[in-house]
């Protein structure tokens, strides 16, 4: 690494010309201002210089420093930089131009990335702007908390008093060294320090547990300032044990921590008193992959059960007696949509209001030209009801979504083949209700940009397979952002994720036979501060 002599900002550009490994914040050129890295750029894997510049306006006048970072190895391990130079009119202009939150594909109502440093369109793993995986959500006096993998490097973070309007703040922590890793993995609050590492009594440490790379090492890092600052744990790993994606929960009724650990196709449960030193039960869950999320929620509003989500979002519903997972569900689909993956609820809600909240990483968007890559689906909130005999989970967008209605149209008829009713003309965002009444054999097709909604008498597809309902399909609600849908039928019984791009009118319907419909439009303003 090498730190070059202070210089102040003089122009409203700084153009260069860089080639070498693309290894974000390991080979690379770093603009420095007080300190922090405000600007950062790396080659295209290529001993070819390409040229390249940083908008730096905000910092004329500032005191600035240029660091060369050269820490990677083998076909990653160089960085060539040239011809560095201060001007207003940079040959070849950052790419980034669109403000923060206003870009063209940038949702609106759902939580993507932002690139602090970076100055890059469509961003791949690993670097600014990504996101996979969520993490470690947790709840912490009167704020909800979101971690996402960047891949493998480092958790990123956002905060939010309403589940609607995030603020992302710099990642929570990077991998320890290079190349070790910081998979998935979950957050506690330890309210009784049962594991020490807070030195005050009345500041429960915030603890994260997560998987290095060699899907053995399980490990920890903690925060004593509400998630602002994390240091990794000493005595890290804390275990060695396959695979990853710890899940940690308090089990209350044993006073002791529980752990299901994801390992070769199954969900290993260990116990620990201080969530440093566990103890495997040797109980495990079989057919299950990735990503585990497990909590209680009471069927019918009455006694509790146990619901286990794996990664890909099938659930089962079951007993649990702090060591032992007895299913008495088959799997269920949780979402029927293609984006749908990784899901975690909020932890710790029981401080607040209670309610049991889901969100998932919705992968495999494409977002062209932009800054940012993937989203999170809207937070939902989870009920357990009984439909046919047997639990079902149902899944409903969070009250606070209202919050963002600036405006509603209504409009009732029937909608009749070969005569479309048009909704709403070209894209747009909004909450959409719909109370329908189908025919046996008929279907009304609710047409989003491009993206096309089948409703049928007892079924709903989009993006997917034909999904059933119990009974009559009676209601279905659809929150549409610029670039993704989610279905909900009949109070929450179905869901369905997609993302799409727009490419038609608006919101249209059409129909094989006469249906009768009753909409309810609500237009949602953006979630975001500049959106």
């Amino acid at each position: 690494m090498a730190d070059f002599e202070t210089f102040t900002i003089e122009r409203d550009y700084l153009a260069y010309s860089i080639a070498g490994a693309d290894y974000e914040y390991v080979c690379c050129l770093n603009l420095l201002v007080g300190g922090e890295i405000v600007r950062t750029a790396t080659g295209r894997n290529s001993v070819t210089v390409q040229p390249g510049s940083w908008d730096v306006r905000e910092y004329v006048g500032q005191q600035a420093q240029l660091q060369l970072v050269d820490q990677g190895t083998g076909d990653r391990g160089h960085v060539i930089v040239d011809d560095i130079v201060q001007t207003d009119n940079p040959d070849v202009p950052p790419v980034t131009t669109q403000p923060l939150y206003g870009e063209t594909w940038r949702p609106q109502q759902h939580f993507t990335a932002r690139q602090f440093a970076m100055d890059r369109l469509e961003p791949g793993m690993r670097q600014e702007g990504w996101l996979n995986d969520l993490n470690g959500l947790v709840y912490y006096e009167g704020e909800y908390h979101l971690f996402a993998q960047r891949w493998n490097k480092c958790w990123i973070h956002a905060v939010s008093e309403d589940l609607v309007q995030w603020t992302e703040l710099p990642p929570a922590f990077f991998e320890e060294s290079l190349d070790t890793g910081v998979q998935s993995g979950s957050v506690v609050i330890d309210y009784g320090n049962t594991s020490g590492l807070s030195p005050d009594p009345d500041r429960p440490p915030m603890v994260a547990f997560w998987s290095r790379n060699d899907n053995l090492s399980q490990c920890l890092s903690y925060s004593l300032d509400k998630g602002r600052t994390w240091q990794h744990y000493d005595g890290n790993p804390i275990m060695t044990m396959p695979e990853r994606d710890p899940k940690v929960f308090r089990y209350h009724p044993g006073d002791h921590w529980v752990m299901m650990l994801y390992g070769d196709q199954r969900y290993h449960l260990l116990t620990s008193t201080d969530l440093l030193h566990w103890t495997d039960t040797g109980n495990v869950v079989p057919n299950s992959f990735e990503c585990p999320d497990f909590f209680e929620l009471p069927l019918d509003g009455g006694d509790p059960k146990w619901v286990l989500v794996r990664g890909d979002g099938k659930y089962s519903v079951g007993t649990f007696d702090g060591t032992t997972f007895t299913e008495e569900s088959e799997q269920l689909l949780s979402d029927a949509g293609p984006n749908f993956y990784a899901t975690q609820t909020w932890n710790n809600t029981e401080t607040g209001d209670g309610r049991r909240i889901q969100a998932a990483w919705m992968r495999d968007g494409v977002y062209p030209e932009m800054p940012f890559n993937q989203q999170v689906t809207i937070p939902c909130e989870l009920t357990l009801r009984t439909v046919d005999g047997s639990p079902r989970l149902f899944r409903n967008p969070v009250r606070e979504l209202t919050t963002l209605y600036s405006g509603t149209a209504h409009w009732s008829g029937t909608v009749k083949p070969g005569a479309d009713k048009v909704l709403a003309a070209g894209p747009l965002e909004a909450d959409l209700h719909l109370d329908v009444e189908i025919p046996s054999g008929a279907t009304l097709t609710v047409d989003v940009s491009g993206a096309p909604v089948h409703l049928g008498s007892t079924t709903v597809a989009s993006g997917s397979d034909p999904q059933a309902v119990s009974g009559e399909l009676r209601s279905v609600r659809l929150v549409i952002d610029r670039t993704s849908l989610e279905l909900f039928a009949n109070d929450g019984e179905v869901s369905i994720s997609r993302c799409y791009l727009p490419a038609g009118r608006g919101v249209v319907l059409t129909a094989t036979a006469p249906v009768q419909v009753t909409s309810t439009l609500h237009s949602l303003a953006s979630m975001w501060p500049d959106g």
